[in-house]
């Protein structure tokens, strides 16, 4: 199983919005006959792939057992269902991680494999397998995405000068390794002013991936210039949800590709986050990495709805006057502070990359 959780990472920046998912193929002998991971959607999961590698190297699979990160889907998607062709191979047991939580599936694969004759043992590697798509859990759990709020700020949590200057705060390691979380993601959320202040591209760069993220903006008033450079990055999806349904300035955003969704809150200035994130589970995101700034960053925290953070320290002090990680509050009382637990503290080049979850927002 270790293996085929290994398998499943080479699926990271591949597979969404599909589940990462690996998968092993053992002889009745115990020699390893075949490997596979999820490719892109629309391409085979990992059991077809397992399957196809056998049969490359004329391994016979009757009677084989398939070690599988998640359970074999039971519907016809956009490929056929897994646990069929695996019944069609012959394979005569399934070990895997966890139940799919997509209520297409949720159970009917091990089901149909148990009533077939399959022996079907489920547990051994289920949290790694969980966390490796806590995303896609998330989708079909919550219908809202995984947020993962990533930031680079100097140790006292300075992350800009008054005068708007942040780059860079942090060293091209860290930056790099930004890209690498980027590139796990199915779409990265900023706000205009964003786009306004740097006119950034927000791709992945530096990363060998066979996708790039889709890119969300955040423009309550249509602000976005139909120059901006965001547009020039090709084979991605731009979504723009405003406030303001201008219909000049949407179909000069629209024809330069976006999809524009109106989208406003109660006030009629703003746009609805909750409702954004039910909109991008709709459109299948698992995985939301923002990058914004305080203002937009005080929102989604202020609204409950971030469930990770990603932040860069650098060794430096900025003091006081500039601009925080995230403006919200203030607070009464200590305990209306937003509880994290430690995740993973790594140094990367220069500076320490901390992942830190909201308590308990992973019990879904």
């Amino acid at each position: 199983m270790q293996e085929a959780l290994e398998l499943a990472a080479q699926a990271l920046f591949l597979s969404n919005p599909n589940p990462r998912v690996g998968c092993v193929l053992v002889s009745p002998a115990g020699e390893v006959i075949g490997r596979g991971f999820t490719q892109q959607a629309g391409g085979p999961h990992a059991e077809v792939v397992a399957l196809r590698d056998a049969a490359a190297h004329g391994r016979d699979v009757r009677g084989a057992t398939a070690w599988v990160t998640l359970e074999p889907c039971a519907h016809q998607g956009r490929t056929g269902p897994c646990c069929d062709a695996l019944l069609a191979a012959g394979v005569a047991r399934v070990v895997a991680s966890l139940a799919d939580p997509n209520p297409l599936v949720s159970g009917q694969g091990f089901a149909r494999l148990r009533a077939a004759g399959v022996q079907v043992d489920v547990g051994p590697g289920a949290q790694a397998s969980r966390e490796l798509n806590i995303g896609f859990f998330s989708r079909m759990a919550r219908a809202r995405p995984w947020v993962r709020m990533k930031a680079a700020a100097s140790l006292d949590g300075v992350t800009a000068l008054a005068n708007g200057a942040s780059q860079w705060i942090t060293s091209e390691p860290a930056r790099a390794d930004g890209h690498a979380w980027r590139a796990r993601a199915c779409a990265v959320l900023t706000g205009v002013g964003t786009v306004l202040a740097d006119d950034p591209l927000l791709n992945v760069r530096g990363v060998a991936t066979p996708r790039q993220p889709h890119l969300v903006v955040l423009d309550s008033q249509l602000r976005t210039p139909a120059a901006a450079r965001l547009f020039e990055v090709p084979d991605r999806q731009v979504w723009i949800y405003t406030a303001n349904a201008d219909p000049a300035a949407a179909a000069a955003l629209q024809a330069r590709g976006a999809a524009v969704t109106v989208l406003p809150d109660a006030s009629g200035s703003r746009v609805d986050l909750a409702a954004l994130l039910r909109d991008l589970a709709r459109r299948e995101v698992n995985e939301l990495h923002v990058e914004a700034g305080h203002e937009l960053n005080g929102a989604f925290l202020r609204l409950g709805l971030v469930d990770e953070l990603l932040l860069y320290l650098a060794p430096v002090l900025l003091g006081s006057g500039a601009r925080g990680l995230a403006h919200w509050g203030p607070l009464a009382a200590l305990s209306e502070g937003e509880r994290l637990t430690w995740r993973e503290v790594r140094q990367v080049g220069a500076d320490l990359r901390v992942l830190a979850r909201v308590e308990g927002r992973e019990d879904f």
